[in-house]
């Protein structure tokens, strides 16, 4: 019984570490990263579009990403986007073509964008504890209904913690490469 528990909440503790992944890919750390494009929409005909479904986006060089529209028209658009974005980049279009030069961090905005990482990680480790919570819930639940005994019960949340303790090592680690991505000069 309880193991349905415990595979349901590792399930949804996957989920959440891609999607921490995905949030750290986003945060820029003085080198060209295609990924840190993902989280820009751009109105394409009227609709909210990911870039990537606009445009072919590719880092060539380690200081620099360039964007291939799919469709010429949307160059203007796309450029508009990566200049409203937060990312503080400036692209410049040569037609056919956007490329953003990456400029070099200073140390102050490597200190920011390390506190960014840790928010980031931080709201993780939340969810993961939120995962826990619903999974120790959930063994106390079967444990009322008589679908568990005391003994399992025990088992069950021990389980529970270990696997929680093993993600949020998880993240962890994730931060700490991160953080070195970052500060790497």
């Amino acid at each position: 019984m309880y193991i349905d528990v415990h595979k349901e909440m590792e399930k949804s503790m996957k989920k959440t570490i891609e999607v921490l992944k995905d949030d750290l890919n986003t945060v820029r750390a003085g080198r060209a990263n295609p990924a840190m494009l993902d989280k820009i929409m751009v109105e394409y005909y009227g609709t909210m579009t990911p870039i990537r479904q606009v445009a072919s986006v590719t880092a060539p060089e380690p200081r620099l990403v360039n964007v291939q529209p799919y469709d010429a028209t949307a160059l203007q658009a796309i450029e508009k986007a990566i200049i409203s974005s937060d990312l503080g980049l400036n692209p410049s279009n040569d037609g056919k073509i956007i490329r953003i030069n990456i400029p070099q961090l200073t140390e102050e905005r490597r200190k920011d964008l390390v506190k960014l990482v840790k928010k980031i990680a931080e709201e993780g480790k939340v969810a993961i504890r939120n995962e826990r919570r619903n999974a120790n819930d959930d063994l106390k639940k079967l444990e009322k209904k008589k679908e568990l005994t005391e003994d399992d019960l025990k088992e069950g949340l021990d389980k529970v913690q270990e696997i929680t303790d093993k993600y949020i090592e998880e993240i962890d680690e994730l931060v700490k490469k991160k953080e070195a991505e970052i500060m790497e000069v």
